[in-house]
């Protein structure tokens, strides 16, 4: 039977648990229990973790011959269209920015810390690791912003859990660049020996942030009421600015490309850059709006404005540099 919220009841007469499709890896599970947690909570139902694996899981070679970090949510997201579980949680800087039938991002949470960290032997910093070190990571992005700061390192393309490309620094790595919401969301941030601002190292689209994505006909009122109550307006409003630049230039999450966006006060700042894998050159653009109106004018206004610094970057020559269109989803 269902009740007055629109929940059926499970076989013991209360209502059913909510199952939240995750990754198997720590991260993974780190965050999804976190949303399930505050879902628990939200809705005043039981939430249980459904450990989905996927080919990036599995799976050694690089992310960019795989086809990018989307790898890791196609088998999440089959999943949910088969019903066999209700929501999941994706770290967004993976999701790519072309919907998925089906299925819509039901909630974003607040955003945790979206910079780049670097963490060295030594606790050395950019400027003072030594000439010639070998640091590892495996994003493009980072690839380039390090050659463009020190052209002089040996950047090496690694693949793993945090914990396994932690353990690389002291073996034979000097340093690996990681994010800093993942080392915070399994307590280990403090192994950080420089956080990168943003100002001069933005990071990937949506990096810091979380979707709980959803089916499109999810017709459960408890559990669309619980995601409203995790719903974080600004952090949405940064986000979808971000991943619409990634959108417009037709580029996937793997490609060369770091932006940023805020809102202060009413207004919405985006910044995006491009640059050229080998990190020798890049271009920048940058926008602003004032966020006026219903919830869904500021959406259209970010999706604007993420709009507009794509398209001066293409003007300027963003595609050619970076290739673009060959890293789209």
């Amino acid at each position: 039977m269902t009740d007055e919220a629109g929940v059926t009841d499970g076989a013991a007469g209360g209502p059913p648990p909510i199952r939240l499709g995750t990754r198997a890896s720590r991260l993974a599970v780190a965050q999804s229990q976190d949303i399930a947690d505050r879902l628990a909570k939200a809705s005043g139902r039981p939430v249980e973790l459904v450990t989905v694996t996927s080919e990036g899981d599995t799976n050694r070679a690089s992310l960019a011959s795989l086809g990018g970090t989307g790898v890791f949510a196609s088998a999440l997201r089959e999943a949910l269209v088969a019903n066999e579980v209700d929501v999941l949680v994706h770290s967004l800087k993976d999701l790519p920015t072309a919907p998925y039938p089906g299925l819509r991002i039901g909630a974003v949470p607040k955003r945790a810390d979206a910079r780049d960290v670097l963490v060295a032997r030594n606790a050395a910093t950019l400027d003072t690791l030594p000439e010639g070190a070998k640091v590892g990571t495996g994003s493009p992005r980072r690839v380039a912003q390090l050659k463009a700061k020190r052209p002089d390192l040996d950047v090496v393309d690694i693949r793993g859990n945090i914990d396994t490309r932690l353990g690389r620094v002291e073996d034979d790595l000097d340093a690996v660049v990681l994010a800093a919401a993942g080392l915070g969301r399994i307590d280990r941030l403090n192994e950080a020996t420089e956080l990168l601002d943003l100002g001069f190292w933005p990071s990937a689209p949506g990096q810091g942030a979380l979707a709980v994505e959803i089916r499109a006909d999810e017709t459960d009122r408890n559990l669309l009421a619980a995601l409203g109550k995790i719903e974080h307006a600004p952090t949405r409003l940064t986000v979808s600015a971000e991943r619409e630049v990634l959108a417009k230039l037709e580029a996937g999450c793997s490609a060369p490309i770091g932006a940023t966006a805020i809102v202060d006060a009413e207004l919405l700042l985006v910044s995006a850059t491009v640059y050229r894998p080998d990190g020798s050159e890049y271009r920048t653009a940058s926008h602003a709006s004032v966020l006026e109106g219903s919830a869904q004018d500021r959406q259209a206004e970010a999706l604007e404005v993420g709009a507009r610094v794509a398209a001066e970057l293409l003007e300027n020559g963003a595609a050619e540099l970076a290739d673009i269109a060959s890293a789209a989803e």
